[in-house]
């Protein structure tokens, strides 16, 4: 959180501020660091998804055909934001091609515009628009050409929480949760971090919501079907391979 907002303070009349990237796995909570940033100043927050199809009329100005003979211009959540002076999150960046990137180029230095080719037009940020790029450690993403790469600075690598702060994310995102569950799970994501492996709070989530809702269906209790429970979960969550991770005890 201090590294993001200290990229985006602006220290002198002649200072810009940066636009930095949110580096790490999926489910890390990237795009909840940026959005409780921007929330921390007080501003309005745009979120814009990226994807493999997005193009650069998408980040920019799409036309929209209305009635027989009209055409409206459309801006897009990212223009939105440069207009009103809020921060855009530009999410899962690294699945957009150098294309789409490449209409971005302007707004990332010192410039601070983009010229939308569609609608004919140059618009200017607004002093206090601010973004950030959250960007997935997957395969399945381009790589940033290199003056892309050198506009989206700094880069914050945000990795798994320790097991306090994992704990204290399912237990705010599960207040109803048993405390043996949601130890059982915390346990659970340290093991399988230990070892590396890519599975995530997020997951750890959706297993522990998963197994108190077969507790509900079946109306038990007791710690050892609790642990059925929670097995069956991380199973039909995650796969045969997480049962590794399972605690012993």
């Amino acid at each position: 959180m201090r590294q993001l907002l200290a990229a985006w303070l602006v220290v002198d009349a002649q200072d810009i501020p940066m636009n930095p990237r949110l580096l790490g796995k999926p489910g890390v909570g990237k795009t909840t660091l940026a959005y409780a940033a921007a929330k921390r100043l007080g501003r309005e927050v745009y979120i814009m998804q990226a994807t493999v199809d997005t193009r650069p009329e998408d980040l920019l100005v799409t036309p929209v055909i209305e009635g027989e003979s009209k055409l409206r211009y459309v801006a897009s959540s990212l223009v939105t934001a440069m207009l009103r002076g809020g921060i855009a999150i530009l999410d899962e960046g690294n699945r957009m091609s150098e294309k789409s990137w490449a209409s971005l180029a302007p707004l990332l230095d010192n410039r601070r515009y983009v010229e939308s080719m569609v609608a004919g037009i140059k618009i200017q940020a607004h002093p206090l628009f601010r973004m950030v790029a959250t960007m997935n450690e997957d395969a399945s993403t381009f790589d940033l050409p290199e003056y892309i790469h050198s506009r989206l600075q700094p880069q914050i690598t945000i990795d798994f929480p320790e097991r306090h702060e994992e704990y204290a994310i399912l237990k705010e995102n599960l207040p109803f949760g048993e405390e043996h569950i949601l130890n059982y799970v915390t346990d659970f994501l340290q093991q399988a971090h230990s070892a590396d492996e890519r599975y995530t709070v997020r997951d750890g989530i959706n297993i522990a919501r998963f197994a108190m809702k077969l507790k509900g269906m079946e109306n038990g209790s007791g710690a050892g079907e609790d642990r059925f429970r929670l097995r069956t979960a991380i199973l039909q969550t995650l796969g045969e391979e997480a049962l590794r991770y399972v605690p012993r005890a």
